[in-house]
C-alpha cells in the first residue's frame, strides 16, 4: 500500500482520540445531569472535542513527513506534543473566560482552583501517557497501515 501516506498518516492518528473522546462525552454528560454543576462544563469539552482529533492526525502526518530526516522515536515525537497543547489551552481557555491564571493556582470556571504543583504533576504523568499511547497505540495503527 504505497498510496497516500499522509492520509494514512493522518487517520492513524486520529484513530486513538477519536476511540478516548466518546467516553469523555460520557463522563461530561454524567457530570452535567447527575451531579448538575453550578458552572457551565461544556464550554470545557470546545478544545478537546474539536482540536485534539485533528492535532493527533496532523501530529502523526509531521512525524511521518519528518521521520526521515530527524529519526526521532514515535514516542518521543508524541511526547512532545503536550508541550503545545497546554499553552494552547492555556490561551483558548483564558480567552474563552474558561481559566483564570493566579498566583498560586489555576481558578477554572471561577469555581474550581487547582494548584500549580498539581497541574505540574498532572502534567508530568500526561507527558509519560502521550509517550506509551504514542509508541504502542498509535505505532501499532501506523504499522497496520504500512506507515
Amino acid at each position: 500500500m504505497n498510496t497516500h501516506p499522509y492520509l494514512r498518516a493522518f487517520l492513524a492518528g486520529v484513530f486513538v482520540p477519536t476511540i478516548i473522546l466518546p467516553g469523555m462525552l460520557l463522563l461530561f454528560l454524567l457530570v452535567h445531569y447527575a451531579m448538575q454543576p453550578s458552572f457551565p462544563v461544556e464550554r470545557g469539552l470546545v478544545f478537546p472535542l474539536a482540536l485534539i482529533p485533528v492535532t493527533w492526525g496532523l501530529w502523526n502526518v509531521l512525524w511521518k513527513a519528518s521521520h526521515a530526516s530527524t529519526h526521532l522515536s514515535l514516542g518521543a515525537h508524541g511526547a512532545i506534543l503536550p508541550l503545545l497543547l497546554l499553552p494552547a489551552g492555556t490561551v483558548i481557555g483564558t480567552a474563552l473566560g474558561i481559566l483564570q491564571l493566579g498566583a498560586t493556582r489555576v481558578t477554572w470556571f471561577h469555581a474550581v482552583q487547582i494548584p500549580y504543583a498539581a497541574i505540574a504533576l498532572l502534567f508530568a504523568a500526561v507527558l509519560a501517557a502521550y509517550y506509551l499511547v504514542w509508541k504502542y497505540v498509535v505505532g501499532f495503527v501506523n504499522r497496520t497501515l504500512e506507515i
